[in-house]
């Protein structure tokens, strides 16, 4: 709120952008809202960051062959389907217990060390305030006794900080030269792989429910941290593994652009995150089918005891008469 906004113009209007998913993710917990009515909002969230902020993608950056920059209005449509993205995918992970805020920290705390060493003190204090912040919430959140949720308040207010730091991080490493220590080759898909977790959990959970005739929004257990609980991890270990499967797919990336291309940094990533998910998810339909079987040969064992004790009181009764 002190922040000087002469110096730092767009924090004014992100600011504003803060308070409008706020009061929308208030409204939601307290009362749920139209889903109509609360994507206007975030649009206009997104609208804020991509154009009043000027916080945008300009380019492929070489992604799928395309190198050249993007129209203005193109580049403003990309920058704010981006926001509402990931804006929705930390909202969408908030199943269990720590995992939305975890994963936040986790790539702010990333995103604000490289922010520092590329001398872009307002984004690195950003991240640096996300990361504090959602630390001293998830104290109470996943500790035992938890005693508080994120909700969509806290999940938006997340997601949208994490759009906008991933936006400019993409936009900063474009500006710096290319000789620069923290200049990075393969940006794209160091900055999809950055959000990789709630990324590709949302869009594959997306896709599997259209391929079943269903609306993308209609709330399922397909979610790899629902998979997770299924197949007997607690809240904490579940997001453990997730948090630590997100850590290592992006230092992976850090390392690997020095090496390889970017789209076989991509393929690695996707194919990990798909092999994962489908382990668990043959791992916890077997479990689904173990126990339906014990259940079924547990009540072929109730039926024969019924019926033999049936038999032994009509015998009984037959041998008393």
């Amino acid at each position: 709120m002190w922040v000087p906004f002469a110096s730092h113009q767009f924090l004014q209007y992100l600011v504003g952008a803060l308070f409008i998913i706020f009061v929308v993710g208030l409204k939601d917990d307290l009362e749920p809202m139209d889903a109509k009515k609360k994507l206007v909002a975030q649009m206009i969230t997104a609208f804020l960051i991509v154009y009043a902020c000027d916080i945008r993608i300009e380019s492929m950056h070489g992604l799928l062959g395309f190198h050249s920059d993007f129209p203005y209005w193109f580049s403003l449509l990309v920058s704010g389907f981006t926001v509402l993205v990931i804006m929705n995918a930390f909202n969408l992970i908030d199943g269990i217990n720590g995992l939305s805020a975890s994963i936040g920290i986790l790539v702010s705390t990333i995103l604000g060390i490289w922010f520092f060493n590329t001398e872009q003190p307002a984004f690195a204090i950003l991240a640096a305030i996300t990361t504090a912040a959602y630390l001293a919430f998830l104290r109470y959140n996943i500790m035992p006794p938890t005693r508080t949720f994120m909700g969509d308040t806290g999940s938006l207010i997340l997601g949208t900080i994490t759009a906008t730091l991933v936006i400019q991080f993409i936009t900063s490493n474009a500006a710096l030269n290319i000789g620069h220590m923290f200049h990075l080759q393969s940006i794209a898909a160091v900055s999809m792989t950055v959000v990789v977790v709630p990324l590709f959990d949302t869009l594959r959970v997306f896709a599997t429910r259209m391929a079943r005739g269903h609306s993308p929004l209609m709330p399922d257990r397909r979610h790899i941290h629902h998979l997770l609980v299924d197949y007997g991890f607690t809240h904490a270990q579940a997001t453990g593994v997730l948090v630590a499967f997100n850590a290592g797919m992006i230092l992976f990336a850090f390392i690997g652009q020095n090496y390889l291309e970017q789209h076989l940094i991509l393929g690695i990533v996707l194919l990990s995150a798909s092999l994962g998910t489908l382990y668990f998810h043959r791992a916890v339909n077997r479990k689904r089918e173990d126990k339906k079987k014990i259940l079924q040969l547990n009540s072929y064992r109730s039926g024969r005891l019924s019926t033999r004790r049936e038999e032994e009181k009509a015998a009984a009764r037959s041998k008393a008469y």
